[in-house]
């Protein structure tokens, strides 16, 4: 196992599909965890943000910005990948020192093997899932090169996740299954000694 700091108490490895709200739900785990409990650990943005000189803050958003650099962002990962599978996993976790951490944008089956391997006890799997209609109005449309890359579609079969989180439009499911769920175990994860 990889020590470069704190030993994690829990590690939240989020995937889901374009416009399904991952980076949404885990601001608001956040938001809610606090930032003293949980940090956000992004395995691509950021680094792809700081080697080409982009602003990152704007690559975090649901808007044209990110949409403008997500085939290049797409390939660059995946060359960056095919060198080092591991590469991003390391470089997203060498600042976190809480005893929560929110993995926001695990992709592919190496992300996850990657944590598996490294935190066997502590990684918990989390799909974020909105329906075609919810993802449209968020200003999702297919795009070949991207919607149907493995970055998209890795995770689609195979994987046993540990919660499926509903991010619909009312977001009353999404509420209810952080009240119930993720939240309380994150929760009582991060008191443990």
């Amino acid at each position: 196992c990889i020590h470069l700091g704190v030993e994690p108490k829990i590690i939240l490895l989020f995937s889901g599909k374009r416009k399904s709200g991952k980076d949404y739900v885990t601001d608001l785990i956040h938001k809610r965890l606090g930032p003293d409990v949980c940090c956000i650990l992004r395995l691509l943005k950021q680094q792809y943000a700081q080697d080409h000189g982009l602003d990152f803050e704007e690559l975090l958003g649901a808007g044209e910005y990110k949409e403008k650099y997500l085939a290049d962002m797409i390939q660059w990962g995946e060359k960056q990948r095919e060198k080092d599978p591991g590469f991003f996993c390391l470089v997203a976790i060498k600042a976190a020192q809480q005893p929560i951490w929110i993995v926001s944008d695990t992709g592919r089956l190496s992300d996850l093997q990657w944590f598996w391997r490294e935190y066997p006890s502590q990684s918990r799997c989390v799909r974020v899932e909105a329906s075609e209609e919810t993802r449209r109005e968020r200003g999702w449309e297919f795009t070949t090169g991207i919607d149907d890359a493995e970055s998209e579609c890795g995770l689609d079969q195979g994987v046993d996740f540990d919660w499926i989180m509903k991010n619909e439009v009312d977001g009353s499911q999404l509420e209810e299954q952080l009240a119930t769920g993720l939240l309380s175990i994150a929760k009582e994860k991060a008191k443990e000694d």
